[in-house]
């Protein structure tokens, strides 16, 4: 970055602060652009904060051909996995088989089936099934995560929360992931390399002047105004990508995106095992049951068309009717409303292909160049959070077109902050901590070590202590530790602390996450004081 005629000049400039922004941004300055990012809200606060928390091949996307995008997928998984192994880790998927299960809609696969097995009326055979798997295990040239296998329902640990029709079941991998701390990890490699990443802070234009970009921005917080140049912008803004196109840039543009509303519920634990389940409806939608933070059940999702960005999604009691209801019919014990301790819903913003249906709307990405402002603009449609890295390369190579020293690809295999151990080693990390500092319990070390990987060594610094840690706002969070997340991790309000940052949400009390708002707005005032000297 450089200073000109009392302005930020840069090379890439980055509307949105979700995975798709923060991951081009981390790719571009890791090639040698000078690259600066806003988020008019915190990291992650919308879609990439909602999701299912998977990195997944998308095993029904098979059935709709989407060939590449599940193989690209599978592929990432394991290239994930060994750059954050701390927020990443294998699960294990347990698809009970029954013999109504079937087809949703009109799929390619369903429509040929129909044609060729006409007496089948819909439902999924189980060997379409096993051979999905087979593909599944395959098409991603798979090293860590292991095959699939068959389970004998009635004798298997697995079996025991499901219903006793529920005879066979397979079982696969796919793996879980940190979904918000993903997206921080990612700003804070890209700022770590040069970046600059702005939170709480709003595009208010982006006017094209004599080939380049004139980005007004507005600090939400002090209401300041000041101006970045920039060469090219990306517009990573998920579901107002398209009001970004229209309102903020203020170019015609073709395509659209088409808003998916994802709901989920948070139960309490409803089985023992470690397993997920993956349940199939009647009417061939999916839901997956996941064992959540330790103590509880995370149910999701739902695909429901939501019309304005604007609109903060909810999940509808309609909605938390259809997950309970459906995870019912597989699970012995009802689950009721009584067992819901929190839910969530995110708008996925696809790329608008004219599909009939929200569940039938592609999940792969689309990238397109507009120069019709004179001025280089990329905006980013879709796109999965497994497939994220993917697509920074991708938008990479567009991006290149228009800087010819732009360096090589590089963010394979390069660790993220703090996942710089192996794969399989968080059982050592977590007994080298508790060597360190002896006075964290088992409960303790497990969630620092999943939160921070070998940062957590840097957040608990020269403590001899749990007093050194100052005060403690309810469930081991500390002072020592919310400073760290302020210092690095761009945290501004207790919100960013308790939902994103972590989910001791679930845990803290209202007066908990309150005195801890207060405490952190009081170490702003603080901080803007100090900086006024």
């Amino acid at each position: 970055m450089n200073q000109h005629a009392n302005h930020t000049v840069v090379d890439l400039f980055v509307i949105g602060g979700g995975i798709n922004g923060c991951g081009i941004a981390r790719d571009a300055v890791g090639r040698g652009l000078s690259v600066e990012l806003a988020e008019m809200n915190d990291l992650a606060s919308a879609t990439s904060s909602a999701s299912t928390k998977l990195f997944h091949g998308g095993l029904r996307y098979l059935e709709y051909w989407e060939v590449r995008l599940v193989r690209e997928a599978l592929i990432e998984r394991e290239t994930l996995l060994k750059a954050m192994p701390h927020i990443s880790w294998p699960m294990r998927f347990v698809l009970p088989y029954h013999k109504d299960m079937r087809f949703e809609g009109d799929t390619p696969t369903s429509k040929i089936l129909n044609v060729v097995m006409p007496w089948m009326k819909g439902r999924r055979p189980a060997w379409l099934i096993r051979f999905g798997l087979f593909l599944y295990d395959n098409l991603g040239g798979r090293k860590i995560l292991k095959g699939t296998t068959s389970l004998n329902l009635s004798n298997a640990p697995e079996g025991a929360p499901l219903q006793d029709r529920f005879e066979k079941a397979y079982e696969y991998s796919d793996c879980w992931i940190e979904d918000s701390r993903l997206v921080v990890l990612n700003a804070r490699d890209a700022e770590a390399r040069g970046a600059r990443i702005n939170v709480r802070t709003k595009v208010v234009s982006a006017e094209q002047n004599d080939g380049v970009w004139h980005v007004t921005l507005e600090d939400k917080d002090s209401a300041e105004r000041r101006l970045v140049v920039a060469r090219m912008l990306v517009n990573a803004g998920g579901p107002w990508v398209g009001d970004i196109i229209r309102n903020t840039v203020r170019i015609n543009a073709t395509e659209g995106v088409r808003l998916v509303r994802g709901s989920h519920i948070v139960t309490s634990k409803l089985y023992d095992h470690d397993k997920c389940y993956f349940f199939q409806g009647e009417d061939g939608r999916i839901i997956f049951t996941i064992p959540y933070e330790t103590d509880f059940t995370l149910i999701g999702t739902t695909d429901a068309e939501h019309s304005d960005p604007s609109v903060k999604p909810v999940c509808t009691e309609e909605e938390q009717d259809y997950l309970i209801n459906f995870a019912s019919k597989y699970l012995k014990k009802p689950v009721t409303k009584d067992d819901i301790v929190w839910s969530y819903s995110g708008v996925r913003p696809l790329y608008d292909d004219g599909a009939s249906s929200a569940t039938a709307a592609t999940r792969d990405y689309v990238l397109k160049v507009d120069q019709s402002a004179g001025a280089p603009i990329l905006n980013v449609f879709g796109g999965k959070i497994t497939t994220y890295r993917r697509l920074a390369e991708t938008a990479l190579e567009e991006i290149a077109a228009f800087f010819p020293d732009t360096q090589k690809p590089w963010t394979a295999g390069v660790a993220l902050p703090g996942g710089d151990f192996p794969v399989d080693g968080v059982e050592p990390l977590k007994a080298l901590l508790r060597t360190q500092y002896p006075f964290l319990d088992e409960r303790w070390v497990a969630r620092l070590v999943r939160a921070y990987g070998m940062d957590a060594f840097e957040v608990l610094g020269d403590a001899k202590s749990e007093a050194d840690l100052g005060q403690n706002f309810g469930t081991n969070l500390t002072a020592r530790e919310v400073d760290w997340l302020i210092e690095n991790e761009y945290a501004r309000c207790a919100e960013d602390v308790v939902w994103r940052r972590s989910k001791l949400g679930l845990r803290l009390t209202a007066d908990e996450i309150k005195a801890l708002d207060d405490w952190m707005a009081d170490v702003a005032v603080k901080s803007s004081k100090k900086r006024a000297v």
